[in-house]
């Protein structure tokens, strides 16, 4: 297995100081090869290249669905809910929840205590910084990839679960109470987790459990990103965040909901989300679809920024235990479906991302099984 990465291995440069200093345009670091710009994406090889168009200005968006539904006494409103969110699963790997049970006024106060913190003078914020080795505090890139082309954002990464790495001196302590705002939070938001991975489990035809018990039941693990993507004065040049799928089980964003900015890859589109009012978006990570031998599927993201507006998100990740080794579930092979992918562990799967940055899907495809590339 690779070695733990050390050290950044460029200076680090915060975009947020860049774009206050009124330039007028971007540093090459940031500048993406056209094919990943927003205007358009190219995949596939060059006997087969099919630009994906942006969908920004179209009536798409990912589905909308009401949990109330959940707990109603009307069975068939019940089975409705757990019809939309299992194609939700199958055919765009994201959703956006409303009346889930998290109190909208936590959920604003939250959003305004991270933004308090990333409008803090840069002397305050520079005692969290991050390194790759801890990961954890603020930071300006992702990977260890001498030379690569950064993204136009900075980010607060913090652990929430195990309690053995939830450790309190590396989160903010300015705003105050932030503190509590998180553990607060981070409390709501793991209870809203624990039910929608038993809808998962129970839409997959599996016991309510499983997917809960395949984490590792009670020893999970959960953390937290938030995403600062500063005003940009060539948006179409960059991205906030370069396209990947989630390594991890399952996502919860809290976008911001006054300025759009995550686009979801659906067949040869990209489309902009439309946020729901205190809507979270629920995305399905690489985890759950080896779990699910891609039943469910992860799907790519990125974020777009723009010149006029700075836009703030938090990400909330539900992942397995760090050690325990995922693979497909039993119960879901059959001759004609056989298992997919090789079991590893999630601490094994995520060094990827640490030292490679986001990479499309090219993590969880690395995992197919040999016998399954023929």
């Amino acid at each position: 297995m690779m070695n733990s990465p050390k050290d950044w291995p460029e200076p680090i440069v915060r975009v947020q100081s860049l774009s206050e200093s009124g330039i007028s345009s971007i540093p090459d670091r940031y500048i993406k090869p056209p094919t990943e710009r927003p205007s358009f994406h190219v995949f596939g090889s060059s006997q087969d290249t099919a630009a994906v168009a942006e969908a920004d200005n179209s009536n798409a968006n990912i589905p909308v669905i009401d949990l109330s539904g959940l707990e109603s006494e009307d069975s068939q409103l019940r089975a409705a809910t757990l019809s939309r969110v299992s194609e939700s699963c199958r055919e765009w790997g994201f959703f956006q929840v409303v009346n889930h049970g998290v109190s909208p006024q936590l959920m604003d106060r939250a959003l305004e205590m991270w933004r308090g913190f990333f409008h803090l003078p840069a002397q305050a914020k520079q005692l969290y910084a991050n390194s790759p080795k801890t990961y954890e505090g603020y930071g300006s890139r992702l990977g260890v990839e001498k030379g690569a082309i950064l993204d136009w954002s900075d980010y607060y990464f913090l652990h929430y679960l195990p309690l053995s790495l939830k450790d309190y001196s590396k989160w903010p302590h300015l705003p105050t109470n932030c503190r509590e705002v998180i553990d607060e939070y981070g409390k709501e938001v793991l209870k809203l987790c624990g039910r929608l991975l038993k809808v998962l489990s129970v839409n997959l035809g599996l016991r309510e459990e499983f997917l809960q018990n395949a984490f590792g039941g009670e020893d999970i693990g959960a953390c937290m990103r938030v995403n600062f993507y500063p005003k940009c004065p060539q948006p179409e040049l960059t991205l906030g965040l370069s396209s990947h799928s989630d390594p991890g089980g399952m996502t919860l964003l809290l976008p911001d909901h006054q300025v759009t900015g995550l686009q979801v890859r659906k067949a040869n589109s990209w489309i902009t989300v439309k946020p729901a009012p205190h809507a979270f978006i629920v995305n399905i990570g690489d985890q759950i679809q080896v779990l699910s031998n891609a039943i469910y599927k992860s799907v790519e993201h990125r974020v777009v920024v723009n010149s006029g507006r700075e836009r703030l998100s938090m990400a909330f990740f539900y992942n397995p235990k760090s050690d325990i080794p995922i693979e497909p579930a039993k119960e879901l092979l059959t001759p004609e479906r056989p298992s997919l992918y090789t079991p590893m562990t999630f601490d094994e799967y995520r060094l990827f991302i640490r030292l490679r940055g986001p990479q499309g899907k090219s993590q969880v495809e690395s995992l197919k099984s040999p016998r399954r590339l023929s």
